[in-house]
């Protein structure tokens, strides 16, 4: 590997670990340098490897919570339910419509959702929406509180995030906050959310891998996963500690002055945005 394709592993790592928890969509973000710099495709192993150091991150950062889930959870097995159980089935319920629908609709989402001006779109469209559910939300609601219909509407949310640009965990965070849900409860479910989707993503591209036998730059690719790793730990950290302070609205500015950019390249730039 030269120096370039280096930049290229950490920088890609970065967003990767950065977007995936932050409410700005990480497809908005990965498109950017192959569309603008000519960034070449890192490969399905590289992708495999950000999803596992973004999985490792979160699943540590909750390891209390999801040992205590875990294990309340397996005693609801046996007719034994109580808060941690209720929330670990609740993160199940959550997971489905997502899975269902990315089942069914995966080729279609490839095919046309993947272009600039969808893309654009959703930045914008799901930008404002998030503002104006962070402006209009109550607080009432904690996740003690979180029940089969929240989840089911929160996990039907989630599913909407099949669309590239839309951010899984924008929407789900907006979802929350529409419900009434306090900030910080609707991240912290819509990160504990995130643990089965990236791990039935993962498994995806794995298998993908396992099927495709390519070769791989596995130092690139070790590289890679530890830096996604580590940026969405920090991320994670700091997006918790702050959220109550600056809230949502410099990720909805953020968001705006994104999709502003990624349409001035669709409609100034095209022989970019093919």
């Amino acid at each position: 590997m030269n120096i370039s394709e280096w930049i290229h592993t950490a920088v890609l790592a970065v967003i990767q670990g950065l977007t995936e928890f932050l409410p700005i969509s990480s497809s908005a973000h990965l498109i950017l340098p192959s569309q603008l710099l000519g960034w070449p495709d890192q490969g399905l192993a590289f992708d495999v490897g950000v999803h596992v150091g973004t999985l490792l991150a979160v699943m540590f950062y909750f390891r209390r919570e999801l040992v205590v889930m875990t294990l309340a959870w397996g005693r609801s097995l046996s007719g034994t339910t109580d808060a941690e159980g209720r929330l670990a089935w609740l993160v199940i319920l959550a997971t489905l419509p997502a899975l269902a629908f990315g089942f069914m609709l995966e080729g279609m989402i490839d095919h046309y959702g993947r272009s600039i001006l969808v893309i654009a779109a959703t930045t914008l469209v799901f930008g404002v929406l998030l503002g104006w559910a962070d402006s209009r939300r109550s607080e009432q609601r904690s996740v003690e509180a979180l029940g089969v219909r929240d989840a089911c509407m929160i996990g039907l949310a989630q599913a909407v995030a099949l669309i590239p640009g839309t951010s899984r965990s924008g929407i789900t965070i907006t979802a929350a906050l529409m419900l009434g849900f306090d900030r910080q409860s609707a991240a912290r479910f819509s990160f504990l959310l995130s643990i089965p989707v990236i791990l039935g993503a993962g498994s995806l591209k794995g298998l993908e891998l396992y099927q495709a036998g390519n070769s791989a730059h596995w130092v690139q690719i070790g590289a890679g996963t530890v830096i996604a790793g580590l940026s969405a730990l920090a991320c994670i950290h700091l997006f918790l500690k702050w959220l109550d302070k600056v809230g949502m609205a410099p990720f909805v500015i953020y968001r705006l002055l994104l999709g502003v950019l990624l349409l001035a390249v669709y409609f100034w730039m095209p022989e970019a945005a093919l």
